[in-house]
């Protein structure tokens, strides 16, 4: 565990304390209701006002610093998966088939700590700090997305994020720079064919022959127009089709996302796999319907701010805790945010034997030996811009 400068005993045990509150009780997507009403309750009792201009469930609070000169937005994210938790834990999820498996539990608890600390040492905090508690980062549509569009980044100057790792070792802080995760879209297709009896072909268009045929063609988005210094994926998830042994079916339903690490790959790709569905189907006779169902954009992580906050780590924690990282297909709505403004997300290293488990797995948790050096990167990363 590393040592900090400004969170004691007494601010882990109490963010610990309010991590597991929420791990005992998470809530899906779009529905955290008694999660930020909870919020509200602890920010009312640090005296930080909370802007209601914004959609709930999302919350947003704000707090004057003593100068103003620079305005610093703090997210974290509250929503829960629908996973049936796993193990034996005393704060162990009591919401059947709803758990925090993916941090959010943590990350939530440590901005909380962030604006209890900053309210009981208002003198040392010069900026305005502006702190997100944001809905539905694992589903569409996207909270973050909502936000911008309500004006949340209007006057903000920076913005930083962080994420308890479990493939990072505990005591380690890192982040790639510039393009750091990839976008994240969905597609939806119906072939429409001629449905037939399975032994004259000749009289039917068989919409599963074509759909072997498309699935191949997409991949030749990847390989033969994507420029190959870049990253993408195409993966088909789902195919719906018949019932029957010698029934040629009438329609075959596909599904699948599209993975990208600029903005000019994944608009490219998303061009590519609607005409390919069209032009492909229609060289077979048949008809082909594409819905494109946008998620995510690249996230992208500002050099300066990255520059930034890699000083603040040296600083804080040491020169040998930042460790460089490799950009992942992963996606993440944090995206939406830095597509408008300078910013950086960051990631938080707690993989131990008790973070033994991926993010997403009914068996995850997070070692809470990691959450004072995130409380302490947040509060100083808010402190030091200038």
């Amino acid at each position: 565990m590393l040592q900090t400068k400004l969170v004691n005993e007494e601010l882990k045990a109490w963010t610990i304390q309010q991590r597991r509150h929420f791990h005992m009780h998470p809530e899906l997507s779009g529905q955290e209701y008694k999660t930020a009403a909870y919020v509200k309750e602890k920010l009312a009792e640090f005296g930080i006002p909370v802007d209601s201009r914004f959609s709930a469930p999302n919350v947003v609070a704000y707090f004057k610093g003593t100068e103003g000169n620079k305005t610093v937005a703090l997210r974290a994210d509250m929503d829960a998966l629908p996973l049936y938790e796993e193990g034996d834990k005393p704060y162990i999820s009591t919401v059947p088939g709803v758990m925090h498996g993916c941090g959010h539990d943590g990350h939530t608890a440590i901005l909380l700590a962030v604006a209890k600390w900053m309210s009981s040492h208002p003198q040392l905090v010069k900026n305005n700090i502006v702190f997100i508690f944001q809905s539905s980062e694992e589903a569409s549509p996207s909270g973050a997305k909502q936000l911008v569009e309500e004006g949340i980044l209007d006057g903000v100057d920076v913005i930083y994020g962080i994420h308890l790792m479990a493939n990072l070792p505990i005591g380690k802080i890192g982040f790639a720079t510039g393009f750091a995760m990839a976008s994240s879209d969905d597609f939806d297709i119906t072939i429409e064919g001629v449905g037939g009896h399975g032994g004259q072909p000749q009289d039917a268009v068989d919409p599963i022959y074509i759909a072997t045929h498309l699935i191949q063609g997409f991949q030749s988005v990847v390989s033969r127009n994507l420029h190959p210094l870049q990253a993408g994926v195409i993966s088909f998830g789902g195919m719906q089709a018949g019932n029957s042994y010698n029934v040629i079916p009438s329609e075959v339903k596909l599904q699948g996302t599209i993975r990208a690490m600029t903005f000019e790959a994944a608009e490219l790709m998303h061009k590519k796999t609607a005409q390919l569905t069209e032009s492909l189907c229609a060289s077979f006779g048949a008809k082909g319907h594409y819905t494109f169902i946008e998620g995510t954009p690249p996230l992208y992580n500002h050099p300066k701010a990255c520059e930034f906050a890699k000083r603040v780590i040296d600083d804080t924690f040491g020169e040998d805790v930042f460790e460089k990282m490799d950009p992942t297909l992963g996606a993440e709505d944090y995206s939406y945010y830095l597509k408008e403004k300078t910013g950086a997300f960051i990631n938080v290293g707690m993989q131990s034997e008790k973070s033994q488990y991926p993010h997403h797995h009914p068996k995850f948790d997070i070692d809470e030996d990691a959450i004072p050096t995130a409380i302490e990167l947040m509060i100083q990363l808010a402190l030091n811009v200038k």
